[in-house]
């Protein structure tokens, strides 16, 4: 180490660079860097390979001696990565006929407003399970007649409610099929008399779901899919064009597919990130295989949880997400939450701390997440139990 910064010195007085040798410093045996474990809720982990392959395309693409970030959308560089991203996502998800996929700028929230201006006609019907189910039915609101078929509001949005009426007259019904910050999750489409919309942003791709039973899947990519920046929509092209009113271009679905989601110029980079993560989805097993690994992971974490006598869970059993595992101290141990977080940071596991309206813990498992991070973050838990209860 003291040749290497001596090195270093000796670099710096002749105005070069000298990471390379910091990084060799500190990937060598005598310096080994902490292996983390992401477990934000998003912008979250990626697969590595997925990052190190979106560096080398910062750094130059293809071996063409320039950025990806300095390529015209429309050059001939660029769209087959776009197309073969649209192209995977729907081979992924078994997407049918008749439906578009598109990549967008921006987040889920501009879909909030998109939703409605395309497919509301007079009634749409809501379920609210959190946060971003209410942000969505406020601005349904300015588009018609909103009907909140049902809300776990009552008990802290624990819940996905069940056992509740859809309007027959309705456009379609909304829901939030995962909710971050309460830790819910619908693990299975709903049955509907009315065509579904859903917001996917926190569970795309990691479940496989009957896309013909939606006229639109929408979410931001910052979770399973890419960084942010990006948002996703896939369309029922037959449902469009029905709204009985002028959409702005920019929030017209149907403007999008028909210049193949470059009617506004794309952000380039992170669909290439969503086109690499899409084939590292492909050749791990794809959905199907994420959807085994989801419910691994989260077993380890949430059997540690009901074991644990510090911790408990905050959603209902039945409902528990397994992208987002939420849970809190135990009544009489509250004041360890702070603790725990530097406890845990302190051996990799990073970015647990629940959503700041609501507090606690929050371990997101994304696709990313390997079974290794949930079982380390367990046995935090279990270590600190054990120095607490010394």
């Amino acid at each position: 180490m003291i040749i290497v910064l001596r090195i270093n010195e000796f670099l710096l007085r002749l105005g070069c660079i000298p990471y390379i040798f910091l990084n060799f410093a500190l990937d060598n045996e005598f310096c080994p860097p902490m292996k983390k474990y992401n477990f934000n809720a998003g912008p979250s982990m990626l697969p590595r390979e997925v990052v190190e392959k979106t560096a080398q395309a910062v750094l130059d693409y293809d071996g063409m001696g320039l950025s990806l970030m300095e390529l015209s959308h429309r050059s001939a560089e660029f769209k087959p990565i776009l197309d073969e991203a649209r192209l995977l996502l729907k081979e992924l998800l078994d997407v049918p006929a008749g439906y578009e996929v598109l990549f967008l700028g921006g987040g889920a929230s501009m879909h909030f407003c998109m939703v409605p201006f395309n497919f509301l006609r007079s009634k749409a019907a809501y379920l609210n399970t959190g946060t971003w189910s209410t942000k969505a039915i406020k601005e349904a609101r300015l588009f018609g007649e909103v009907v909140e078929v049902a809300s776990s509001a009552d008990k802290a949005f624990s819940y996905i409610p069940k056992d509740f009426e859809v309007p027959a007259d309705a456009d379609y019904l909304h829901v939030t099929s995962n909710n971050t910050i309460y830790g819910t999750q619908m693990r299975h489409d709903p049955d509907s008399p009315v065509p579904l919309v859903a917001d996917m942003s926190s569970d795309i791709l990691s479940r496989p779901v009957d896309v013909s039973k939606y006229n639109c899947i929408y979410g931001g990519a910052q979770k399973n899919l890419a960084q942010s920046g990006l948002s996703f929509a896939i369309v029922k092209e037959s449902a469009l064009g029905r709204a009985g009113r002028a959409i702005p271009s920019i929030l017209d679905y149907g403007v999008h597919i028909a210049n193949g989601s470059m009617f506004n110029t794309p952000p380039t980079l992170p669909i290439y990130t969503a086109l690499c993560n899409l084939r590292w989805v492909r050749e791990q097993g794809g959905v199907v295989e994420m959807a085994r690994r989801a419910e691994e992971r989260a077993a380890v974490v949430y059997d540690e949880i009901e074991r644990n006598s510090l911790f408990m869970a905050t959603a209902v059993e039945e409902d528990r997400s397994y992208m987002n595992i939420d849970f809190v101290m135990a009544p009489g141990y509250e004041e360890l939450e702070a603790p725990f977080v530097s406890f845990a940071s302190e051996r990799g596991v990073v970015a647990i701390k629940g959503h700041r309206s609501v507090g606690g813990f929050r371990a997101s498992c994304y696709n990313a997440m390997p079974l290794e991070g949930a079982k380390v973050l367990a046995a935090c838990m279990r270590e600190f139990e054990k120095n607490v209860k010394k």
